[in-house]
C-alpha cells in the first residue's frame, strides 16, 4: 500500500510540474513549481523502486497515468483539444500498462511457487 501511495505522489507531482510548465509560458514564476514538482516526482519514484516495485511497472503506471491526467486536465485548464482519437490512444496506453502490471504479478506468483517448491 505504501508503495502505491508513493507512486501516486510521483504521478501527481509530475502532472503538476508539467501543467505548471505550460503556465510558466505566460507567468515565469511558475518555473519554481516546475522544478519542485519534477524533483519531487523523481524522489517519490525512487522510493517506489526502493520499496520493491519493478521498474517496468512503476514507470509504466507513472507515465501512462501522467499522460492521461495531463491531457485531460490541460483540456480544462488551457483549452487544449481532446479528440476521440486522443481518447483512444490514452485508453490503449492504459490498457498496455495494465497488461504489464498483470504480467508482472503473474511472474511474481510463478517465482514464489518455484521458491516454495525448492523448500
Amino acid at each position: 500500500m505504501r508503495t502505491w501511495l508513493f507512486l501516486l505522489a510521483a504521478i501527481l507531482l509530475e502532472v503538476t510540474a508539467t501543467l505548471s510548465l505550460r503556465a510558466a509560458l505566460d507567468h515565469p514564476a511558475w518555473f519554481a513549481v516546475v522544478g519542485v514538482g519534477y524533483l519531487g516526482a523523481f524522489v517519490a519514484l525512487s522510493y517506489v523502486l526502493r520499496l520493491g516495485m519493478g521498474v517496468g511497472v512503476a514507470y509504466g503506471v507513472w507515465a501512462a497515468t501522467g499522460v492521461a491526467l495531463t491531457a485531460v486536465l490541460a483540456t480544462f485548464l488551457f483549452g487544449d483539444p481532446l479528440t476521440a482519437s486522443m481518447g483512444l490512444g490514452i485508453a490503449l496506453v492504459i490498457g498496455g500498462v495494465l497488461c504489464v502490471e498483470l504480467g508482472s504479478q503473474a511472474a511474481q506468483a510463478a517465482a514464489s511457487e518455484r521458491e516454495g517448491a525448492k523448500a
